[in-house]
């Protein structure tokens, strides 16, 4: 039995996810920005934050309505983008699907990239956590993160186009991801998807409305699920 408290497993999930803002607060300023530019305020850009709560795909759907897309590719878009959530939540389920409804459903609104990436790593080293402390150290990586969020989002709303190109706040998009994503590629599998999804994101980079990235997602996605069942059929034939 563990010796560590719910308490202190919380303030570990704290500290595991507070680095996470060196990248999620320009982030977040960064889309207050956009969001400004999109014609939305700063009470409209809070609302965006939160009721999508999902840097990426907001970001994707303001840039397509900057572009004038379709109004069916921005959401599908959108929603391309934060498939991975469902991914992340089947991902959740062995550690977290005992709790009740109301929490769980708690858990899926606050489930981001940094909340799950710190989470999963930590269920996977202390597997003898209890459901009670698993929850704890998954509302102390919240804990850093979604407020700062909402924050920093109207702050950004706020500046609008007074911050200077030379800031290069975008900078913040992808090292937020290649955060959370390097340390999980652990499998072959996982390197594949991620060499394909790469590949194919460059060369259907010519496609309007960012369609490429939805294409190069699925392929990224097909290739790791096909490489996993091969390894598991190869395993299921050896002595």
């Amino acid at each position: 039995m563990t010796t560590e408290t719910t308490k202190s497993i919380f303030f570990k999930g704290v500290r595991d996810a507070a680095p996470f803002l060196l990248v999620v607060g320009p982030f977040a300023v960064l889309f207050g920005v956009v969001a400004t530019q999109a014609g939305l305020d700063a009470i409209e850009a809070l609302g965006f934050s939160v009721a999508v709560i999902a840097g990426a795909a907001q970001l994707t759907a303001l840039q397509l309505m900057l572009d004038q897309a379709p109004t069916l590719i921005v959401l599908a878009s959108a929603l391309a983008v934060n498939l991975r959530m469902a991914m992340y939540s089947a991902s959740l389920t062995p550690y977290l699907g005992q709790a009740p409804l109301w929490k769980r459903a708690l858990v899926s609104y606050f489930l981001v990239d940094q909340s799950y990436g710190c989470s999963i790593l930590a269920y996977e080293l202390h597997p003898h956590w209890t459901l009670r402390q698993r929850l704890a150290y998954f509302w102390g990586t919240v804990a850093p993160i979604c407020p700062f969020w909402f924050i920093l989002t109207v702050v950004g709303a706020k500046l609008g186009g007074s911050i200077p190109d030379w800031l290069a706040l975008d900078f913040a998009v992808p090292i937020t991801f290649l955060a959370i994503i390097a340390p999980m590629l652990r499998t072959r599998a996982h390197v594949a998807a991620a060499l394909v999804s790469v590949g194919m994101a460059l060369l259907l980079a010519w496609l309007p409305y960012n369609l490429g990235l939805l294409v190069a997602g699925m392929c990224g996605m097909i290739t790791g699920a096909e490489i996993e069942r091969r390894l598991v059929i190869k395993g299921a034939w050896q002595p």
